[in-house]
């Protein structure tokens, strides 16, 4: 069974309703999952009755994190083999699931991410083939801006995974676990594909599978910009410190001094602070997580 989740918070007018037309039309999707961080989506789907659709209302904004955690765990409560998360501001193609499903034929493949492309480009623009994460721990989408061509065709392994859609096999969050809810936004996708990896699973993308991404307008207002830039800031300062070397950890801390010449240079320092303030509980984590995966595969 195939659980499609789809994340929303204050989403503009006609936003969810296409994202949630969209994935109710495609072939091979047995359930969707709407979770809503604000209090909009139960009125507002109210006409779109399908015996597939439910709608789950948090009571709070838990972040990207918490709140697709919510979705996945009912997901796999309801049985799924394989989640499609998916962010409110996607449209899916009909025919989306079963190029990911092919490129899931080898059993260590945890996840197969989808080509997005950017929506209303002409000629089509490419969001994301995968992540992929530069020594500082800045992550990058493959092929973000680049004309969608023969380039793009092929399937092929990739680093990490954007959160924005993603088909997850129930067997890799079984072992690995879900997203990392102190993350709250941002990263915690790469953070999940990272523990993934260092337990031996494999990403795919598959560009035969395509979703077309609008574009999310809920952290571009002045009012949450410096949350923004504080937790992608913080974020990535984490993931360094839990998953990769010294040197790497070296040169993202340097980035982080770099960016306190730049504004919100308070915001920039903040996060610079937090990010170190967490080095002991993130080692922990880094050691606990290596024990985990010497074990498994002794």
């Amino acid at each position: 069974m195939i659980v499609a989740v789809v994340l929303t918070f204050a989403a503009p007018d006609g936003m969810l309703e296409a994202c949630v037309e969209s994935v109710l039309a495609a072939t091979g999707i047995d359930r969707l999952l709407v979770v809503d961080n604000g209090d909009l989506a139960t009125a507002r789907l109210a006409v779109a009755a399908d015996e597939r659709l439910d709608v789950i209302v948090t009571g709070a904004n838990l972040g990207y994190a918490g709140g697709m955690n919510v979705g996945i765990r009912r997901a796999l409560a309801l049985g799924a083999e394989h989640v499609l998360v998916l962010n409110d501001d996607l449209v899916v193609e009909p025919d989306v699931v079963a190029p990911l499903l092919a490129a899931m034929a080898d059993p260590r493949v945890g996840a197969v991410q989808p080509k997005l492309l950017l929506a209303h480009t002409d000629p089509p623009l490419v969001n994301s083939l995968g992540v992929a994460l530069g020594h500082d721990g800045a992550g990058v989408d493959v092929g973000l801006g680049e004309p969608d061509g023969p380039a793009f065709a092929t399937g092929r392994d990739i680093e990490a995974f954007t959160g924005g859609a993603v088909l997850l096999r129930a067997a890799f969050l079984d072992d690995v676990g879900t997203f990392d809810e102190r993350l709250f936004l941002y990263y915690e996708d790469v953070d999940l594909a990272l523990r993934g990896a260092e337990r031996g699973w494999r990403y795919r993308c598959e560009p035969a599978a395509v979703v077309h991404h609008r574009g999310s307008v809920s952290t571009s207002h002045a009012t949450v910009a410096s949350r923004t830039v504080f937790l992608r800031e913080r974020n990535r300062l984490w993931v360094l410190i839990r998953h990769r070397s010294m040197g790497d950890i070296a040169r993202g801390t340097w980035l982080s001094v770099r960016r306190l010449r730049w504004p919100p240079r308070r915001t920039h320092a903040r996060a610079l602070v937090a990010g170190l303030l967490a080095s002991a509980r993130l080692v922990r984590d880094r050691r606990s997580q290596g024990r985990a995966g010497s074990a498994r595969r002794s």
